[in-house]
């Protein structure tokens, strides 16, 4: 059997190296061919996964790394999936381009299974096992849309990164045959020590006062279209007045790699204003190497997953930033962010610009009682048709929670949408209401 294995980024490729240093993805005698694809928005100006330093810790996983965007430029891999009628030939066409055998059985290990290219793939070699990995904290809610069943019926198991202690993943629960198996924390912190090994000067702290320092984490949620790209660069400007509150001089930011020269800008700025020296961490690495090689004190960030990476997996104290906001600017209701962004708002403690950490709103003691309603509500509004089960726990959620809560977590629009508590109550005119009891009492007589 041969494995594909399918990696979009720098921390996919490491949560695949991990499951395969965690005997999760079977012997290592099999054949295994890393497939990387470049999803950015204009994939010709960014780097690809290859030229990441410290990649050569993630080649040294498997026995080949070939290029999905090449083999189909110009066309983009995450809208490019063949017809019908041309599967059959595009399997045998892709099988003798990477000498793969015919009738040789296939493993399909790959990311969010609902869209390309995994989708794609996963139609091409129609008798391929099909093997899920999580895309991060986006894993704790719903399918945004679920496989086809001929489809579905080929996945085995859903490997994840155990971001949340004592939360398990709902994606892809509505086929009970599908296995979820957690990650374990030290192989990936191995994986990671490997890309910081590798890395050499690229991992290497630009100075040497930099340990210890807090870190905050940059998102592109202009891009997503979320925030303007002013209000964007307040939120992060928020999270250096916070730091600088708290007595902080010096102050790392790893921005996201699709960040633009306006963030860094707006940013220093605000840093000369309060004094702050920032030091800018912008070599193409995951946030995770840096928790290995800075231990940075304190992680500030809006929603990403890095803040859970650090707290669960580095025991790095996080607070957020901003996720009240994104609550309610995410749009549409059904956006796979609104997960994350419930999960940073109801976990982690806020920090103000004044510098005070705020507790978080479910106390760690009440996690497990709390925390799972929440997400089964949330996620049932967001894909109802998909998990029609979920709908007496929600109903049940939604009458004992405080107004605060429903309109903090959820739309009145959807809920009216879905007839459950909390929605707008429909006033009439008096003499509608009246001419509607005239004709009910005429029908009686």
């Amino acid at each position: 059997m041969t494995q594909i294995l399918v990696a979009s980024t720098v921390f996919g490729a490491m949560s695949l190296a991990a499951a395969m240093d965690a005997s999760l993805l079977g012997p290592r005698d099999q054949r295994r061919i890393l497939l990387v694809s470049n999803n950015a928005s204009a994939p010709e100006v960014v780097p690809p996964l290859t030229e990441a330093p410290g990649f050569e810790a993630l080649r040294g996983h498997v026995d080949e790394v070939v290029s999905w965007n090449e083999l189909l430029w110009p066309t983009h891999p995450s809208t490019w999936s063949p017809r019908n009628q041309d599967r059959p030939l595009v399997a045998r066409l892709l099988r003798r381009y990477w000498n793969l055998e015919d009738g040789e059985p296939l493993h399909l290990v790959v990311e969010s299974i609902q869209v390309p290219p995994a989708r794609a793939l996963a139609a091409i070699f129609d008798d391929a096992r099909v093997t899920v990995y999580s895309d991060g904290l986006m894993s704790y809610g719903p399918s945004r849309e679920s496989p086809p069943r001929e489809m579905a019926t080929r996945i085995d198991r859903l490997l994840y990164l155990d971001l949340v202690r004592g939360l398990e993943p709902l994606q892809l629960t509505e086929y009970p045959d599908v296995e979820r198996i957690a990650i374990p924390a030290d192989a990936f912190r191995g994986v990671v020590k490997e890309v910081a090994a590798l890395a050499g000067d690229d991992a290497s702290p630009p100075r040497d006062d930099l340990s210890g320092a807090p870190l905050i984490i940059g998102q592109y949620l202009a891009d997503l279209e979320f925030l303007s790209p002013q209000e964007e660069d307040e939120l992060h400007a928020r999270m250096l007045h916070g730091l600088a509150g708290q007595g902080h001089r010096t102050v790392l930011f790893k921005p996201h790699p699709s960040s633009t020269r306006r963030t860094f800008r707006a940013l220093r700025r605000c840093a000369d204003g309060c004094d702050v020296d920032l030091v800018v961490l912008d070599t193409p690495l995951p946030v995770e190497v840096w928790y290995e090689t800075l231990s940075p004190s304190l992680v500030v960030g809006c929603f990403s997953t890095g803040l859970t990476t650090a707290a669960s997996f580095y025991g790095v104290p996080v607070v957020t930033v901003g996720a009240e906001l994104l609550l309610k600017r995410v749009a549409p209701y059904q956006n796979s962010n609104r997960i994350p962004i419930t999960l940073a708002d109801a976990l982690l403690p806020q920090l103000e610009d004044t510098g005070e950490v705020l507790p978080p709103r479910i106390p760690e003691e009440r996690v497990g009682e709390e925390l799972t309603p929440l997400l089964t509500a949330v996620s049932y509004c967001m894909q109802n048709s998909t998990y029609p089960h979920l709908r007496d726990e929600t109903v049940a959620y939604l009458n004992g929670q405080p107004s605060d809560v429903t309109t903090r977590y959820f739309k009145r629009r959807r809920l009216t949408a879905l007839r459950l508590p909390g929605a707008v109550q429909r006033r009439y005119p008096e003499w509608l209401v009246a001419g509607a009891r005239r004709i009910r009492g005429r029908g009686r007589g």
